[in-house]
């Protein structure tokens, strides 16, 4: 039997998450990236943006290794940094991304799991290890990613994980009204009694 790498295998399920994340962005025009889908403006290309910033942040700040690459957002502004600004081009911003996955990988590598940080934001409960911070940004990026798919999923109705693995049923258009008119249905019939 073979023994595992827990870090390797910690690395190997954000890595899958961030590639989940940013090809939600495939084939989209630059609205449809943009436009926020939800009351408090979530939008696929600012999620991306927010978690760049989360991966230098957590991987890098906190383990006193931060990079010169995390943008200063602009002055005055308070509200959460996930949407772009229309002067950041998509393809900037997954750069950006990817910046951060270099450099949180480089930390990844140099560090043990058990290496101490502190997340300055956390307040009185910000010392961390390594392997907190892995496992906090692996749920971080998955929770994301599934915003990611609902979001994409309202605006082309592409579903699926990846474009090689769907883990979706396949299905026509008409299959997949009449499987949403019977969960509607039995909604309201649950509501009704």
């Amino acid at each position: 039997m073979a023994i595992l790498d827990p870090k390797a295998d910690l690395l190997d399920y954000l890595r899958g998450a961030r590639e989940a994340v940013v090809w939600k962005l495939d084939g989209l025009s630059e609205y449809d990236a943009r436009r926020p889908l939800t009351p408090t403006g979530t939008n696929l290309l600012g999620l991306v943006k927010h978690l760049a910033r989360g991966e230098f942040g957590y991987f890098g700040e906190t383990f006193g290794r931060p990079s010169d690459a995390v943008p200063r957002w602009p002055e005055g502004e308070e509200s959460w940094e996930a949407w772009a600004l229309p002067t950041e081009s998509r393809e900037s911003i997954v750069d950006l991304y990817r910046r951060a996955w270099a450099h949180a990988d480089a930390t990844i590598e140099a560090l043990p799991l058990d290496a101490v940080g502190r997340v300055p934001w956390w307040g009185d409960g910000g010392d961390v290890t390594l392997h907190q911070i892995l496992v906090h940004m692996t749920a971080e990026t998955q929770r994301h990613a599934g915003h990611a798919d609902i979001l994409r999923e309202l605006i082309d109705g592409t579903v699926g994980l990846l474009p090689t693995t769907t883990n979706v049923p396949a299905s026509d258009a008409a299959t997949w009204t009449a499987h949403r008119d019977m969960v509607e249905r039995y909604a309201r019939e649950a509501a009704s009694r």
